[in-house]
């Protein structure tokens, strides 16, 4: 009696496990099938023109800047402007003192008097003999020649002499420092009696920095990508820290017309009108440039572009299989991309891809 009880008990232990396991199965099936059969959401490919902008950073410079430096070498003598001076073109700026170009000058200024005597002579000398030589028999021919070409001699030296005058005239101008152009004294770096001249001779440092401070110029690198968006007379706009809730508006004055070796970016310059300076050259600008839409491209959203370690891509459908496309990103939005590679308009697209679907899967899209 006992073992019938035993042998029922393991019967039914036995069924009971067949059925959990045959039950398992059919639940694994179910759930795999409706796996492969589950609706996944797609959207049709379509063109769509792209407005953006580029946020870049930039610099302002002044429109005219340099750094003056001493001719020759002197020592300062009188400072006429100082650190934020504004100035004139032609605007004396400071004289220097040179003693032997004095002495230079009036050494040229003697040279200069006795050659003129020389010539002088020479010329008389010549005009005697020509009138004499008038009268048939009294001056002879070599004679005339040879005071022909002394009194040209001398003229040649006469104007050589006239010309190194000036030369040494020239030079003591250069004592003088003068504005090339009207602006503001940005930099000082001497004092009276400093010893100055030109740049690595005693003047590591220019005199002053003189910059055009009410035309400036605000200059950016433009990525390659970006660079057929833009043209000359577009308007940009920017900010820049100082004054962050005005924003300034300017157009696009310079188009460097090649890309930079290392950056491979365009160089653009924007004139900026500063008459109240409230902005300073050097300041960093952040600059919204408007990039329109030249002509339609592919746009989708954003979630439908699937970024994996391998790249960017795309699924796409193909008679209820996926398909994995490699693109390039393009312009983007908030919310929506470009894209570009082998794709064409019609291509039934996921419109929320995830990298557990693979290549070749069935869908019911």
């Amino acid at each position: 009696m006992k073992t019938k009880i035993f042998s029922t008990a393991i019967l039914g232990s036995g069924l009971l496990l067949f059925t959990t396991i045959y039950g398992c199965g059919n639940e694994e099936k179910k759930e795999e099938k409706k796996e492969v059969r589950a609706a996944i959401a797609t959207f049709v490919l379509k063109k769509d023109k792209l407005s953006t902008t580029l946020t870049l950073p930039g610099e302002l410079i002044a429109l005219q800047q340099v750094d003056l430096y001493a001719k020759v070498s002197s020592f300062v003598k009188a400072l006429k402007v100082d650190i934020g001076s504004e100035v004139t073109k032609g605007q004396l700026l400071m004289t220097l003192d040179a003693p032997e170009m004095n002495s230079q000058l009036a050494a040229a200024q003697s040279r200069l008097k006795a050659q003129e005597a020389i010539y002088t002579a020479s010329k008389a000398n010549y005009n005697r003999l020509y009138e004499t030589s008038k009268t048939p028999g009294t001056i002879s021919t070599n004679d005339l020649d040879q005071a022909l070409a002394k009194r040209n001699s001398d003229l040649a030296q006469f104007e050589a002499t006239k010309a190194a005058y000036r030369e040494v005239g020239s030079i003591q101008n250069y004592l003088e420092i003068r504005a090339p152009f009207s602006g503001v004294i940005s930099a000082r770096n001497v004092n009276l009696g400093a010893y100055v001249g030109p740049s690595g001779k005693g003047s590591e440092l220019p005199i002053f920095t003189l910059q055009d401070q009410k035309n400036l110029r605000l200059a950016v690198s433009i990525p390659e990508v970006y660079t057929g968006y833009l043209k000359l007379g577009d308007e940009v706009s920017f900010t820049v820290k100082s004054l962050p809730n005005e924003t300034f508006k300017a157009k696009v004055k310079r188009l460097s017309g090649a890309l930079d070796l290392r950056l491979r970016s365009e160089r653009i310059e924007i004139d900026v009108a500063n008459a109240n300076k409230a902005l300073l050259p050097g300041m960093v600008a952040e600059i919204i440039i408007p990039l329109p839409a030249n002509a339609s491209t592919f746009v989708i959203a954003k979630k439908a572009l699937l970024d994996t370690s391998e790249g960017l891509y795309i699924l796409r459908a193909e008679n209820n299989k996926l398909v994995k496309v490699a693109v390039k990103k393009g312009r983007e939005t908030d919310d929506k991309v470009e894209i570009f590679g082998d794709i064409k308009e019609g291509d039934k697209l996921i419109a929320e891809p995830t990298e557990e679907m693979h290549e070749g899967m069935t869908i019911n899209p």
